[in-house]
């Protein structure tokens, strides 16, 4: 079982930066790939970026590609999201996922125009 808690979100400005992080317990996450997703107000949960258990992979969505990096460090347990050039349309809950199997409550970020 491995619980993850997300944080590092807020209200911003466009144009700024923001950095996720994601803790977990219970259980190393050097076993999963982790992954974000977003949801903003009455749209679908939508996938963001992903990485490989050992890191050497990632994957990011189109819509936040070359603005987003997704990373993490084994060593202490925690994977990042860090957002460069925020636009209004990132507002949404962040959430990572372990193996799609195991989810965070997510944290809250907004961007103003």
């Amino acid at each position: 079982q491995v619980s993850l808690a997300e944080s590092g979100g807020g209200f911003v400005q466009a144009g700024a930066s923001l950095r996720l992080s994601c803790a977990a317990s219970g259980r190393t996450l050097s076993y999963y790939a982790m992954a974000w997703f977003r949801q903003a107000p009455g749209k679908e949960r939508e996938f963001v970026a992903a990485i490989s258990a050992g890191g050497t992979t990632t994957n990011h969505a189109d819509s936040v590609q070359d603005r987003f990096t997704i990373s993490r460090d084994n060593a202490k347990n925690e994977v990042y999201l860090q957002m460069n050039n925020l636009k209004p349309g990132d507002t949404a809950v962040y959430y990572c996922a372990a193996d799609n199997l195991y989810w965070g409550r997510g944290t809250q970020v907004t961007v103003s125009s």
